[in-house]
């Protein structure tokens, strides 16, 4: 039991930090693309990077923000009942949800080390550390990361979930916002 609350505090800490990222990525887009915006109709002059950085910190503010919502219940689902059910049902339901995430997780956390023949230098974290940004000069690698990150902690809630899952018999609590709660 202590695996498993111990796993449930990485996720718990890893969405917290993913939040804090995520919001901070939120505010640097809004900044560039504010002040490409005011640099260009009013100071006529608008500089050459403000578009490229908006865009990559719409990327990880994206990616992380998929993982919050992972992770707060709060991403789309085909059957929310599902999450919901309790007992043996319920384990089976859980275990087929985290294995069909899993099932597509694991290819994008492969393909983003590994390129043909294990060859790390191809994968896609491989070639991007080698191409710079076009406007930024910052090699590639520090925007491209945003996406085996974010499934790499997508990947520690599903473990998470479902070892509380199995270990309880009970679903999770269904997730709310403090302001919904009395005061």
């Amino acid at each position: 039991m202590r695996a498993v609350a111990a796993l449930g505090r990485l996720s718990d800490g890893l969405n917290r930090l993913a939040l804090v990222v995520a919001i901070i990525a939120l505010i640097v887009m809004a900044g560039s693309a504010g002040y490409q915006v005011i640099a260009r109709y009013i100071f006529d002059s608008p500089p050459i990077w403000t578009e490229e950085l908006a865009r990559r910190a719409m990327v990880w503010a994206g990616m992380l923000g998929a993982s919050v919502a992972f992770h707060e219940r709060s991403d789309p689902t085909l059957f929310p009942g599902a999450t919901r059910t309790s007992g043996g049902l319920g384990r089976l339901l859980a275990a087929i949800r985290a294995a069909g995430v899993t099932i597509f997780a694991i290819p994008v956390l492969y393909y983003s080390l590994f390129g043909p023949n294990w060859t790390l230098a191809r994968g896609f974290l491989g070639r991007s550390l080698g191409r710079e940004a076009e406007m930024l000069s910052v090699p590639m690698i520090w925007f491209t990361a945003a996406v085996p990150v974010a499934f790499l902690i997508i990947m520690v809630h599903v473990a998470a979930s479902l070892a509380r899952y199995l270990a309880t018999g009970t679903p999770p609590p269904e997730h709310h916002h403090a302001e919904d709660e009395p005061a």
